[in-house]
């Protein structure tokens, strides 16, 4: 048992663009965090067949490891309707039905203006379909973050970061920092939700990007590593059993 609970939700409809709360989410066994990483942006051809799905590096994208400054584009995807809403300073607002090829074709064309010669294009919004979600891992469905790692890192460098550095799905307080590197193959109960630790996770450069200004202003893999001896941070889930997950609930690690 612990005394984690579930501190905050968050999903990445578009691989690389922004992080949006949830207050719940519903789970589905065997399946992906709700919303996550539905779509990317191809930078240059990848042969991605949704009905063939292959896992595909995130250097083939348009990621913030790769584009730092993809953090000032603010994006929002409105469920119901299906559109997401673009915003950047100095580019005009932009509103999209991501399931319509046809006006995906316009965030394209704004987005290859905004990164200009950052990119080797051409952009390509692709969706990820109904059997695979744009990870970065074959068997991890869903993430989470142990907040008490964060601040422990933070108090090692002697600057704050945000979590949202991370990109993970399931935020936890509660629990003593770095226990969830020991969670390969443990049994997770977060509220209705059972959940399985698969690995943690391996990070890159796309950690060093501020989430407000998009600039590359903290090496986060060299200071983990420098403190910690690894590159780790977070937690690869699989989602065993489905139903309901919330801000509050309670998280518990099963023998």
């Amino acid at each position: 048992m612990t005394d984690a609970v579930v501190a905050a939700l968050w999903r990445h409809p578009v691989k690389g663009f922004t992080p949006e709360p949830l207050a719940e989410a519903g789970l589905r066994a065997g399946g992906w965090f709700p919303g996550d990483r539905m779509y990317a942006v191809e930078d240059g051809p990848t042969g991605f067949d949704p009905a063939a799905p292959t896992q595909l590096p995130k250097t083939r994208f348009t990621v913030l490891m790769r584009d730092p400054s993809l953090a000032r584009v603010r994006t929002r995807w409105d469920e119901a309707s299906d559109v997401m809403t673009v915003e950047a300073d100095g580019h005009p607002d932009l509103a999209v039905r991501l399931s319509d090829p046809d006006e995906r074709i316009r965030f394209d064309a704004w987005l290859t203006d905004f990164l200009g010669d950052a990119v080797d294009g051409p952009l390509r919004t692709i969706p990820a379909g109904d059997r695979h979600r744009f990870m970065d891992s074959r068997n991890g469905f869903a993430s989470i973050l142990n907040l008490a790692s964060v601040r422990d890192l933070e108090a090692r460098i002697g600057r704050p970061l945000d979590p949202r550095r991370f990109r993970a799905n399931i935020w936890v307080e509660g629990l003593e920092p770095w226990v969830e590197n020991g969670w390969s193959g443990r049994d997770i109960v977060v509220g209705e939700v059972a959940l399985k630790g698969v690995k943690p996770i391996t990070r890159c450069a796309a950690t060093h990007a501020n989430p407000e200004t998009g600039e590359r202003d903290i090496d986060v893999c060299a200071s983990l590593f420098e403190h910690y001896g690894h590159v780790l941070c977070g937690l690869y889930v699989s989602i065993e059993t489905g139903g309901r997950i919330a801000v509050g609930d309670p998280l518990e690690i099963r023998p």
